[in-house]
């Protein structure tokens, strides 16, 4: 993996920019010494590790929006992070780069039930959004399994799912607007508490854009009210075929479960050696599906989810039977990222997506390659939605099992796109899937979204050398020169 030619003028002036940056972010807001640089050198995708030039706190618009109007006048290099839970690198510092680090914008602005949604900072937590309205019945759809740390402004950036996105949406379908300030400083407002807004879909191009765009200081999130009823189901299979062939007969007759996981069993065996959820060890394959809703429409699809999994070979069907049992259920799943580290003394977290029906050849595939590679491999998906998170099982300390983790994962996207899937589900591109782009995309489609990037960052300072395998001069592209003032999209009110 290949990163920008760190910039020597820029690394030069460290000492000269660093006092710059003080006197917009006083106090402890700028980080310079080594030791405390540390817990910024990587993200989620531990592999891969730089020492950022500087590190930049801010704890306001005002501030966020003059460190960028430093930094495109200094044409020094800007990575926004925020609780660095990213599995893809794309929080990943550069040696010639700040981080500009969102953990200080913590705060819930607003709950308006009455609307039913919520302005929220960047660094609250995914899951303090469902435990600051559950008192009122609300919740937050979205749930990552990182959801107790990731930060909604990563969400945003990297468009996350989670467990109940089959039937809930992702984050685009849950986020009502952004506050965005953009590399010239300038602050904008996309969306709102409104359901949609006219004109173009900003709104939709920003949310997954991975901070090459703008840095989020403030999301309006959609609020949920809680289903009546909600019940999950443990559904055991002698083989993972069956499973898939379950996932693909329950979506096939119409039904819509607000949550629909699957787990191989090694990741069973790990989670519940882990959590203790309860799981059947003594098969090959576990569905956990949830149906939520009016109690009456629960009890019927139960019975219906029960007879097509039993239809398909099922060996064991067991319901929930309070609310405790079912968060039982869920909290294995919920753990079975860390369960597996367990099984291995490291491991490699994948993420793509596939057609449902393509899923019991995925993988009959996956297992040819974990034999051709000689890594194990633990197998937990979002099987509604086709979402695939293989983990890649190696020892780092063993010479060459890294190189061979990621060759083993890039057969694994390169087996999603080529039975009509995508590179990525929901953890993004960032450096991991970027040199994997021109497996899914022309040459032309990726200069069309460097276009894109070109119009709101021109001089390409925001997050550098992610998502696109060969950068090209905006001029070359073609762009429209956009000038300090003057709005690319006329109708976004400037503050």
């Amino acid at each position: 993996m290949q990163m920008p030619t760190p910039d020597a003028g820029v690394m030069a002036r460290r000492g000269e920019i660093a006092d710059a940056l003080r006197a917009i972010v006083p106090g402890e807001g700028v980080i310079v010494d080594e030791d405390a640089l540390r817990p910024y050198e990587t993200d989620g995708l531990t592999a891969y590790k730089t020492l950022p030039l500087i590190v930049v706190l801010p704890e306001t618009v005002e501030q966020v929006a003059e460190v960028l109007r430093f930094c495109k006048r200094e044409g020094v290099k800007v990575v926004p992070r925020g609780a660095g839970t990213s599995l893809s690198g794309g929080a990943l510092p550069l040696a010639d780069g700040i981080i500009l680090g969102l953990g200080k914008f913590n705060r819930i602005l607003e709950i308006d039930s009455a609307n039913r949604c919520a302005r929220v900072q960047p660094g609250v937590t995914n899951l303090a959004i469902t435990k600051a309205v559950e008192g009122d019945g609300f919740y937050y759809a979205p749930d990552p399994s990182s959801q107790i740390a990731c930060s909604i402004g990563g969400n945003v950036a990297e468009n996350s799912g989670g467990v109940h996105c089959l039937k809930y949406g992702l984050t685009t379908n849950n986020v009502l607007g952004v506050e965005l300030v953009t590399m010239d400083g300038e602050v904008l407002r996309i969306g709102g508490k409104h359901l949609d807004a006219a004109g173009f879909d900003l709104l939709g191009l920003l949310t997954g854009s991975e901070g090459l765009l703008g840095v989020v200081t403030e999301v309006t999130v959609r609020l949920l009210r809680k289903p009546e009823t909600a019940r999950a189901l443990l559904i055991g299979f002698p083989t993972s075929e069956a499973a898939g062939d379950c996932v693909a007969g329950v979506i096939g007759d119409g039904i819509i479960p607000g949550g629909m996981e699957m787990m191989d069993a090694p990741a069973i065996k790990a989670a519940e050696e882990f959590v203790q959820a309860g799981y059947p060890l003594d098969v090959e394959a576990l569905l956990i599906v949830e149906l939520d809703g009016p109690e009456a429409e629960v009890e019927h699809l139960i019975e219906r989810v029960r007879a097509i999994a039993e239809a398909k070979g099922a060996v064991s069907v067991r319901a929930s039977q309070s609310e405790e049992e079912r968060n039982s259920f869920w909290a294995g799943r919920k753990a079975a990222f860390p369960a597996v580290g367990r099984l291995s003394p490291d491991y490699y977290c994948m993420d793509g997506t596939i057609p449902r029906n393509r899923l019991p050849e995925v993988l009959r595939r996956m297992r040819e390659l974990s034999a051709h590679y000689g890594l194990g491999v633990a197998n937990v998906f979002h099987a509604g939605d086709g979402n695939l998170h293989p983990l890649i099982m190696y020892d780092a300390n063993q010479p060459g099992e890294l190189e061979k983790a990621e060759e083993f994962g890039a057969d694994i996207l390169r087996l999603c796109v080529e039975v009509g899937g995508v590179l990525t589900g929901e953890h993004g591109v960032g450096v991991e899937k970027r040199d994997l782009m021109e497996t899914m995309f022309t040459e032309d489609d990726l200069k069309q979204q460097q276009r894109v990037k070109c119009a709101f960052d021109p001089d390409g300072l925001l997050n550098p050398g992610k998502m696109f395998p060969t950068l090209h001069r905006c001029a070359e592209l073609g762009r429209m020169h956009i000038h300090r003032g003057q709005m690319p999209f006329p109708d976004i009110p400037r503050f």
